[in-house]
């Protein structure tokens, strides 16, 4: 075997190898890298230059070469800031002057032997080049990276390959040409793969984020919820991550799980889309359809009538004794202001809030049973129906049992959503994620009363930024949204209660993630400037 056959065979093992490495290499940055070297190292070529084709243009991604040891762009380079070369010229002509772009075009391989010896396109990029920094160039291989649509993906363009035997620039011969040309083959379909990924991906978030918005305008009252859970928690995340130390030194979070965290984050309520409704928007304890106490409103003023009409009706019966209309207004009048504190009262029960006394539930039963009306039919029932009674009872918040459980189920039903998509590897964790974030560290969360290691740090994380997000939001319809200070003390008394993960709960602090999201997403009457010594149930001695 000659020499110039054994260099050919190890040529023709290194592009075999480059295949393999191109097909198995997921970082797109290194697929770019190992492009240029498997060119430089079919060729013997001294130069590179990587295009990549975008929007018409061909836009400078690497270039390298290596006597003047120049390294610019890629993973490992300085930052490129050349003007990328247009496909068209200004009128819409193609851009046959450029040889990169004329290759493009065309779909053909360019072989020069020196670009200084011809006219037929312009090196006056090359020129100066070769005069600022006192080089030669010669030889030029220029190569499409056509894929299997025909559509161009980009170029290779080779400068002065080097003869091994006497290190002399000759021009780039057919094996040279022929390997490249393979190479570019193989790189078009692996950029192509990549690109057709990354589209799909960009698609699929896209669509997931359409999904949130539909959810978020459903009810003005969580608008912005699905959107703002998940950047809390890559802001927690990223929080935990740096983590020198502690509980959470071992959390890493590379791009692949930032990506399948933030989806996870963005899909974390899509089961919302199946519930009702008038049970997210319940502003008050008898809203339905429509708001009740409306009804009980109207009952009231029935009330007062009724009890005109019987004053009316005594004053008919004993045909005006002396001094009857003043006691008729007095009677009146002590009636009405009786129905109109109860009525008042009434009202503010079915407001909700955080408690509701026993007494005061008490009171709406008796109101309920003690009053009777008139109705339609013409027969007497009480102010309230045992619903409306029941209702008005509800200890916190305005849903009942039965609504509460509507609502939870929301979670069960984006968990079955989520299980039946066909997750690629790299997003097998996203249905976890996005399941787990009304699980608790004591196990009496929901849906599957996960407890501490059962559930991942990123679930742990998701919990954290449902819980903030609700307490600070400001468009929920049965409060305000409360200012940091109060949020935390919460946030810090659910770590005492073994509600959420103490240690990210600390982190959350320690780092001010509260800060960064509440600078951008909440009034400035809420920005109440907390301490965080005083916080509850904080450890800032923690190790971290």
């Amino acid at each position: 075997m000659t020499d110039n056959q054994a260099d050919l065979l190890a040529r023709l093992e290194r592009l075999v190898a480059v295949g393999i490495e191109l097909s198995a290499e997921a970082d797109a940055d290194v697929v770019l890298a190992d492009i240029v070297q498997a060119a430089l190292e079919l060729t013997h070529a001294d130069g590179c230059t990587l295009y990549l084709a975008v929007d018409d243009r061909l836009q400078f991604e690497i270039i390298e070469n290596r006597s003047l040891s120049l390294r610019l762009g890629g993973p490992a380079g300085e930052r490129l800031t050349l003007e990328p070369v247009p496909l068209y010229l200004a009128d819409g002509a193609p851009n046959l002057h450029a040889v990169s772009a004329a290759a493009a075009i065309q779909r053909r391989t360019i072989n020069l032997a020196d670009v200084y010896a011809g006219d037929a396109f312009d090196f006056t990029g090359a020129r100066a080049f070769d005069q600022a920094n006192g080089y030669r160039s010669q030889s030029f291989l220029t190569v499409p990276l056509v894929d299997h649509e025909d559509e161009i993906m980009g170029v290779l363009q080779l400068v002065n390959a080097i003869d091994p035997a006497s290190g002399a620039i000759v021009e780039f011969d057919h094996d040279s040409q022929y390997l490249v040309e393979s190479l570019a083959s193989q790189a078009a379909m692996v950029l192509n793969k990549r690109q057709l990924i990354e589209r799909l991906e960009a698609l699929f978030f896209a669509f997931v984020k359409v999904i949130n918005t539909a959810l978020d305008e459903k009810s003005p009252y969580t608008h912005d919820h699905c959107q703002r859970v998940p950047i809390l928690t890559m802001l927690l995340a990223e929080a935990a991550s740096r983590s020198e130390s502690g509980p959470l030194q071992g959390f890493t979070l590379d791009d692949g799980m930032r990506r399948e965290l933030e989806l996870a984050a963005l899909l974390h309520d899509c089961g919302k889309i199946t519930t009702p409704v008038h049970v997210v928007d319940k502003s008050t304890k008898l809203e339905a359809i429509f708001d009740r106490i409306r009804l009980v409103d109207t009952r009231f003023e029935v009330l007062r009538r009724d009890a005109r009409i019987r004053e009316l009706e005594a004053l008919l019966d004993r045909h005006g004794p002396a001094g009857w209309r003043a006691g008729l207004v007095g009677r009146q009048a002590a009636a009405d202001a009786e129905l109109d504190a109860e009525r008042a009262f009434l009202r503010q029960a079915n407001q909700g809030g955080e408690t509701m006394s026993k007494a005061d539930q008490a009171r709406v039963c008796s109101i309920g049973a003690r009053h009777r009306w008139r109705g339609p039919d013409g027969a007497e029932v009480s102010l309230l129906d045992d619903e409306e009674a029941a209702m008005l009872c509800i200890p916190r918040g305005t849903l009942s049992e039965a609504e509460r459980a509507i609502i939870d189920r929301h979670i069960e039903v984006t968990i079955r959503m989520l299980e039946t998509l066909p997750w690629p590897k790299h997003l097998r964790h996203v249905p976890e994620y996005a399941g787990s974030h009304h699980e608790r560290m004591d196990g009496k969360g929901y849906p599957r009363g996960l407890a501490g290691e059962q559930m991942s740090i990123p679930a742990r994380i998701m919990a954290i930024a449902d819980v903030f997000e609700a307490l600070t939001a400001r468009d929920r319809p049965y409060k305000p949204g409360k200012p940091l200070s109060e949020s935390l003390a919460i946030l810090g008394r659910l770590k005492a209660e073994g509600h959420i993960d103490p240690d990210l709960f600390d982190c959350f602090i320690r780092a001010r993630v509260y800060q960064a999201y509440a600078e951008r997403y909440l009034e400035p009457e809420q920005l109440d400037d907390p301490d965080p010594g005083a916080i509850p149930g904080y450890n800032p001695d923690v190790a971290h």
